[in-house]
């Protein structure tokens, strides 16, 4: 078979084979080019496509990683309206049965399945968990793991699916001067939104390791700690431990403890854990005030301990 001949081009046509052997010798082109779009298209989304595939795999997984979640739409970075819109149905309010009563402290919700992160200290010593989302849905929990080193728990509501998991931020890359949100239940109002910067990073929080203390009655403003050389909240007794926290102004009170603290893009980047109040003020929960000096467990913190939480363990 003679090959076309393009007058315009003598070099034209390309070599054999012609006839019946170019027939089964089509490749598909297709493939190849919609491989080549998808390579186009992650490249230019960058760190979205961690996003897709999370949502794609399911949400019954934990968010982690500078910037895994895009949050809020870039015009919206810094909106409180947007942050608090965003994050406030991954925040809990949290009900322990104590032996005297009971406390209501925070919590954030960390996988799709109900695996929730609180501190330590709004679960200790407590004899049951019930646990109230933003939507009023309500749910008993069960402690999975707890961390008195630095003041960490996990707890997992029964029978929970499909719940907004929190993205937990990259902490280490907090500056002091940056803004943040905190969402929590202070005194039992769940879903309370406060605002504020960030005041100081490492600083040193004491907090008791004693499993058989128990916090007062009400909110969580009677769990003693250390700060500055200074106790507050009574003693926290011989057994103690110390962590690095970031400082904040945003207003906590009781009940804030294991609510999030999050970043202008809608990052957790810190669980709030403990407040100062004025000595001056009375010494009950239900005295006592911020003053503009809040403490939060880092989010680097929180995500290095996850593995020892879930394999259940507890001290």
């Amino acid at each position: 078979m003679t090959a076309p001949v393009n007058p315009a081009h003598p070099e034209w046509p390309p070599p054999p084979p012609y006839g019946p052997a170019a027939a089964t010798d089509k490749r598909p082109r297709r493939p190849i080019a919609l491989l080549t779009a998808v390579a186009i298209v992650a490249a230019a989304v960058g760190g979205g496509t961690a996003y897709a595939f999370e949502e794609l795999a399911g949400k019954d997984t934990t968010t982690v990683g500078a910037g895994t979640h895009l949050v809020l739409p870039s015009g919206r970075k810094g909106d409180v309206a947007a942050i608090a819109a965003a994050v406030s149905p991954s925040v809990v309010e949290v009900t322990a049965a104590l032996g005297n009563g009971t406390s209501t402290g925070s919590g954030v919700i960390v996988t799709g399945n109900g695996e929730i992160v609180t501190n330590n200290h709004v679960v200790s010593g407590a004899d049951a968990v019930k646990v109230r989302t933003s939507d009023g849905r309500s749910y008993t929990a069960d402690v999975l793991g707890t961390d008195s080193s630095k003041d960490l728990a996990l707890i997992r509501l029964k029978g929970a699916s499909g719940l907004k998991a929190a993205s937990l931020g990259d902490s280490s890359g907090v500056q002091v001067g940056d803004s943040v949100v905190a969402i929590g239940s202070p005194e039992g109002l769940t879903g309370t939104v406060t605002s504020g910067i960030v005041s100081a990073l490492n600083r040193d929080v004491t907090v008791s390791t004693d499993e058989n203390q128990q916090q007062e009655p009400g909110g969580d403003g009677g769990w003693p700690f250390q700060f500055g050389g200074h106790q507050f909240n009574g003693d926290t007794g011989s057994s103690t431990t110390t962590y690095k926290a970031i400082q904040t102004d945003a207003s906590l009170n009781p009940g804030n403890s294991g609510g999030a603290l999050i970043d202008a893009a809608g990052n957790v980047i810190g669980i709030n854990s403990a407040m100062y109040s004025s000595s001056s003020q009375a010494s009950s929960s239900s005295g006592a005030g911020s003053i503009g000096l809040g403490f939060a467990i880092p989010a680097d913190t929180v995500k290095s301990d996850l593995a020892k939480l879930r394999a259940g363990s507890t001290g």
